[in-house]
């Protein structure tokens, strides 16, 4: 019988599942819950146990971990009679890894001390590609006791994994995370626009660009999503709008200028309002497009 800690994950998306089947690759008891049946059905096939509600799942875990899209979801599922805090039992340790407000991470890790439950802030980033490769970054805000707790379950999922500070550290960090990722990509989107429109070998030149020190995990990563047009969410264009959101507000509070980020922002929200919210984040090359006056590839 394993001496490994029982999981229960809620939140079987496209981060979730894959993350969760790591676990279970890497011999933990993952029972999970989530409201799509066939999110659960790929779990059971893949050695996990399904739950019927948040309660079955949490009641004899040991670590419950939380993986759902944003701020409003994280206080459905932690607090009410049905939520996590009501039914995990004293001791567990609640890990959330969704990208959320830095704010309700804190407010999350206070309710849960009343009910002697520890929490960790663990947003990550990656994407699906990372999920499933299991290479993701993990960022996380806590104690540090509780984060040498959850080390080996975060080693079956990621790679670069940093304790960055008391509660909603990784919060923070994760918001700068999307910070980067956001203005990086719309800068690969501009890149590809101009080489098209200059009749460069966009092959050659994205691989020549990807060598030296414009060279990047998001060109790497999102090169053949610009130059096919396949716009298959591994992140979706709406995530990454409430996550703009999250690193503005959180900026204004701390009075730091993001005036290239603000921009960005402002790009993510008019591609969204365009109809592509649905789409990967690589789709703001196709905002670019329509600036520039080219007909957008489908």
């Amino acid at each position: 019988m394993s001496n490994l800690p029982k999981i229960a994950w809620i939140g079987l998306g496209i981060m979730g599942s894959p993350m969760a089947e790591n676990l279970i690759k890497a011999g933990y008891d993952v029972t999970g819950y989530t409201l799509e049946q066939e999110k659960l059905d790929r779990l059971t096939k893949n050695g996990g146990a399904a739950a019927a509600s948040i309660a079955e799942a949490v009641r004899d875990a040991d670590v419950v971990i939380t993986m759902v899209p944003a701020s409003p979801q994280v206080e459905a599922i932690a607090y009410g009679p049905e939520g996590i805090l009501e039914h995990a039992k004293s001791g567990a340790l609640l890990i959330d890894m969704s990208s959320i407000t830095p704010q309700t991470s804190v407010d999350l890790a206070k309710a849960a001390a009343e009910k002697d439950i520890r929490v960790l802030d663990a947003p990550v980033s990656g994407g699906e590609a990372g999920a499933v490769e299991a290479v993701l970054s993990i960022m996380v805000g806590g104690e540090q006791a509780d984060f040498d707790r959850a080390k080996p379950l975060f080693d079956a999922l990621g790679k670069t994994i940093v304790l960055c500070g008391p509660h909603g550290s990784g919060q923070t960090v994760k918001a700068a995370n999307q910070l980067i990722v956001a203005v990086h990509i719309q800068a690969c989107a501009e890149a590809v626009v101009f080489l098209e429109k200059s009749g460069v070998d966009l092959n050659a030149a994205l691989d020549v660009l990807n060598g030296g020190l414009a060279g990047s995990t998001v060109l790497t990563r999102k090169k053949d999503n610009f130059k096919n047009r396949d716009f298959q969410p591994g992140f979706r264009i709406d995530l990454h709008h409430k996550d703009m959101g999250i690193v503005s507000d959180a900026a204004r509070t701390v009075g730091a200028a993001l005036p290239v980020g603000s921009l960005v922002a402002d790009l993510v929200a008019s591609l969204r309002a365009q109809g592509d919210g649905g789409l990967d984040h690589s789709a703001l090359l196709r905002g670019v497009e329509r600036l520039s006056g080219l007909p957008v590839r489908d």
